[in-house]
């Protein structure tokens, strides 16, 4: 057992262990406390350091003083600074080098070159791109030489935008960059690629004075500085137009469309926007903010000078820290920038006048027809589209684009206004483009006139428009020929669709694609004073309303085109109620004093010069109008010229024309040529073809000819009976003429002497002879004619012993049993009562088919079969009927028989 003593020296050892224990545990502890300390001040100062750059931080005094009595310091700023030694000496072997290589290669021509190699020079066809980058001034890093920097250069155009911020002293280096980079954009194209707009919140005058020349020209517009809402309204518009029509090429962005066409089909529009620094109010940030955000896709691009913007929108940053030098977002805080020195002021200013003066001296240049035609003809496809150039806008060609987003034109122009030019120089463009095979016209003029007869042989020029089918002229009182039209139009609509079905496609490109061996092409009818279809409140209106919505509503997937031209589309009573052919109408076409062709509130037409056009692909919306010069395209030597050339150089058959101002002559029908029965008159309809009734042995095969129009009434008779005769060899048929009326003795005795020499025997009667009439039977087929025969009823009336039988019961015999025998009548009564009267009751079956002059409808209705005849009388015009294939009335137009009817 241990003493006390033993025990308290242990105890005092034990203490004193714990105590060497705890003192060595403390100055461990208060070690790692001073190396952390240590290392929390190294990274704080290496975070400093970093934040401000390295070359900002050896020029900070007090921190480099800092350095000589912190050792922990000085070993951060030797490490950091070794560093940045090394990394600069791989990037200056390597990435200097590289850097200049990109910028050379992307910034090509004036993007990127010296002033001295460009400036005063008028650029290149922009083509389908822009240069990716552009040069605004050099850059190196901090602590580099002079002599290591590298040029800077930013996306810009088709890409993105720039915005500069400034301090105190820096505007004139920042107005350097904006000018620098204005000019070198506007030297690389050729003038009018770039359309500038400058905007200045504290300029009455505007900014950058030096490129003010370029005002004049119209390239540059310097917006008031109270005005901002309207420079950002305008430019939403033009993005809202660009981005309709790149959806109408399938394209995400004007940039895709540029390159699928392989050239630029819209300039580029460039804001330059000076601020103060503060954030403009709530609604035109958030228009700013849309502008940036989709501009770039419709070639918008902004340049803002202290103009506060969101950061969602594709932008390069320039932030000044003093007056020369600035930071990029291109290169990080890191690398120092400087704008580049500004080429001469007076240079600037001629260069800007150089390149206005090539815009006003090819606006001053008379622009003419010959500049609308491209340099080869008909070598273009209207599988997807069609598309021409109709006039100029400062220079540059304003074009007109016809397709399955725009299917249908609505043109309004009062008269005198240009509106027929401007058909001329649309339809004289098309033509150039595309051949007959890609493209057929259909053209109608409802006004008295002949606008588009030049389209097919005359007298004096035998050529025509290769891809006119059909011209209609002088048709102001035939609204049947434009029924007619519309009805063919809705029959081929008919045909495409069902080979579109049976292929299993929708649209015509689809079509082409499928069958490639098909008869495809685009249709464009035209139709000027479309509203006179609509001029009564009869069938017609009725049927051609119901039509021409059909053919708008479905024509745009079949390739099928409207254009529709008036001098004022206002009143249109059809139309109440059915939007449907406005509303496919999206291309609008308004020439000067225009009305309610464009939308409401658009009243670009109101100020429009003459030979000027408003054309607009967006139904009339504000934001799209083009304004455009339209070259004379009717004088000659102009679109005339062109037909010949093309008739020369193109191979199609002759169009057909209608004018309804003209009989057509007999001796040029075609059923003349090959008459299957008698020819009676031309049938108001898109084919050639005449009224031919069949004249079969069956009960009713006769007609009548009704009316009191003489002239007409005798050129119906004298159409059938020499058609008759070529149909029938020589001695094959026999003829009865029969004529009552003494003033028709000589006419109808010249028809006989024509019959006699073509080799045929006539039986001509004058007198009271004709009450003893014919033969009901025949060995061989007779024609009656029998003029005016209610004149002859004294005679035929008379009873004769002792059957008491009168002529008009053997002509009753003879309409009801001749046709089975070979004897068929044609008779000519001056009214449907007289008819009536010949026939008796229950006679009217005996005549199967008639043609009827100055008669009214209604007193059609009880020989038509049930039908409502909807007829007015007008001269030289006849409604035909036959009741065995007709469903309802034709119109027939009497042909002309005087060249027929000579007997030399």
């Amino acid at each position: 057992m241990l003493g006390k003593g033993e025990r308290r020296n242990r105890a005092e050892q034990a203490l004193a262990e714990l105590r060497s224990v705890l003192g060595l545990a403390l100055g461990a502890a208060q070690n790692r406390r001073t190396r952390a300390e240590t290392r929390k001040r190294q990274l704080e100062f290496e975070r400093a350091v970093y934040g401000m750059g390295l070359a900002t931080a050896a020029r900070d005094s007090a921190l480099m003083a800092s350095l000589a009595d912190d050792p922990a310091r000085r070993a951060v700023w030797q490490r950091v600074t070794a560093e940045r030694d090394r990394n600069y000496a791989e990037w200056h072997e390597s990435g200097l080098g590289a850097v200049r290589d990109v910028v050379a290669a992307e910034a090509v021509g004036p993007a990127g070159l010296p002033w001295e190699d460009w400036l005063g020079k008028v650029g290149r066809d922009p083509g389908a791109s822009a240069p990716r980058l552009w040069r605004i001034g050099s850059a190196r890093v901090e602590h580099a030489p002079p002599e290591h920097g590298f040029p800077l250069a930013v996306p810009l155009l088709d890409v993105g935008h720039l915005r500069l911020n400034s301090v105190a002293d820096s505007r004139a280096a920042v107005d350097s960059i904006v000018e620098s980079l204005l000019v070198r954009m506007l030297s690389t194209f050729v003038p009018g690629a770039i359309r500038v707009h400058l905007w200045d919140i504290g300029h009455l005058t505007g900014p950058l004075p030096r490129l003010h020349p370029l005002t004049a020209a119209g390239l540059m517009v310097v917006h008031d500085p109270t005005r901002l809402d309207d420079l950002l309204a305008g430019l939403a518009g033009h993005i809202r137009k660009v981005h309709a029509a790149t959806l109408r090429h399938g394209a995400g962005s004007l940039r895709e469309t540029c390159a699928a066409a392989g050239k630029r089909v819209e300039p580029w529009q460039v804001a330059v926007l000076f601020g103060n620094g503060e954030r403009p109010a709530d609604e035109l940030y958030r228009e700013l903010n849309r502008v940036a955000r989709t501009g770039p896709d419709a070639g918008v691009h902004l340049i803002l000078v202290d103009v506060p913007v969101a950061g969602n929108s594709p932008m390069e940053t320039v932030t000044f820290v003093d007056g020369e030098h600035a930071t990029s977002s291109m290169t990080g805080p890191g690398v120092v920038v400087r704008a580049d020195a500004p080429a001469p002021a007076a240079s600037v200013s001629r260069a800007a006048s150089a390149i206005g003066e090539v815009v006003l001296s090819r606006r001053g240049r008379p622009r003419t027809f010959a500049d609308l035609l491209p340099d080869t003809l008909c070598q273009e496809s209207a599988r997807d589209e069609l598309r021409t150039p109709v006039g100029f806008h400062d220079g540059a060609p304003v074009e007109v684009v016809i397709g399955d987003a725009t299917p249908h034109a609505l043109v309004a122009g009062p008269s005198g206004s240009g509106k027929t030019n401007f058909l001329y120089a649309m339809l004289g463009g098309l033509a150039a483009r595309y051949p007959p095979s890609e493209l057929e016209m259909y053209l109608l003029d409802f006004k008295e006139g002949v606008s588009f007869a030049g389209l097919t042989p005359g007298r004096k020029d035998p050529s025509w428009l290769p891809q006119a089918r059909l011209v209609g002229v002088n048709v102001n009182t035939d609204r049947e020929f434009g029924l007619a039209l519309l009805r063919f139009l809705a029959e081929e609509l008919a045909r495409r669709a069902e080979a579109a079905k049976r292929q299993e496609v929708t649209k015509l490109a689809e079509l082409r694609e499928a069958d490639p061996d098909g008869h495809w092409p685009r249709i464009v009818a035209v139709i000027d004073e479309f509203q006179a279809l609509f001029g009564g409140r009869d069938q017609i209106t009725q049927q051609a309303a119901s039509l021409l919505e059909d053919v708008a509503r479905r024509g745009r997937s079949q390739g099928i085109h409207l254009v529709l031209a008036s001098q004022d589309i206002a009143g249109i009573e059809a139309f109440w109620g059915k939007p449907a052919v406005y509303d496919q109408c999206t291309l609008r076409i308004a020439m000067p004093k225009a009305k309610r062709v464009l939308a409401e509130h658009n009243n670009a037409s109101v100020t429009l010069p003459r030979w000027h056009a408003v054309l607009n692909h967006e139904s009339g919306v504000a934001h799209g109008n083009e304004i455009a010069h339209i070259p004379d395209a009717s004088s000659r030597g102009t679109f005339d010229a062109l037909q010949r050339r093309l008739w020369e150089e193109q191979s199609s058959p002759v169009p057909r024309l209608f004018d309804g101002a003209h009989q057509p002559e007999l001796l040029t029908a075609a059923a003349y040529a090959n008459p299957t029965g008698p020819v009676l008159g031309q049938v108001i309809d898109v084919a050639d073809q005449s009224a031919c009734p069949r004249l079969d042995p069956v009960p009713g095969r006769n007609l009548a000819v009704l009316g009191t129009a003489t002239a007409d009434a005798l050129s119906i008779m004298e159409s059938a009976a020499l058609s008759l005769a070529r149909l029938h060899a020589p001695g094959t048929c026999d003829f009865s003429l029969w004529c009552p009326v003494a003033s028709l003795h000589e006419r109808v005795g010249r028809l006989a002497e024509v019959l006699t020499g073509l080799g045929h025997v006539v039986d001509l009667r004058t007198g009271e002879d004709i009450a003893t009439l014919t033969e009901e039977s025949a060995e061989r087929p007779r024609f009656v004619f029998f003029y005016a025969v209610d004149a002859a009823h004294p005679w035929l009336e008379v009873k004769e012993p002792p059957l008491m039988r009168s002529g008009l019961d053997r002509l009753r015999s003879l309409l009801k049993n001749g046709p089975t025998a070979h004897v068929h009548t044609i008779g000519w009564w001056r009214g449907v009562g007289r008819l009536k009267d010949t026939l008796g009751f229950g006679g009217t079956d005996d005549v199967g088919a008639w043609v009827a002059l100055d008669v009214q409808g209604q007193e059609l209705n009880s020989i038509a079969a049930g039908q409502l005849v909807d007829w007015s009388p007008r001269p030289h015009r006849a409604v035909f009927f036959d009741r065995t294939t007709h469903a309802r009335p034709q119109v027939v137009i009497p042909f002309d028989t005087s060249t027929a009817m000579d007997p030399s």
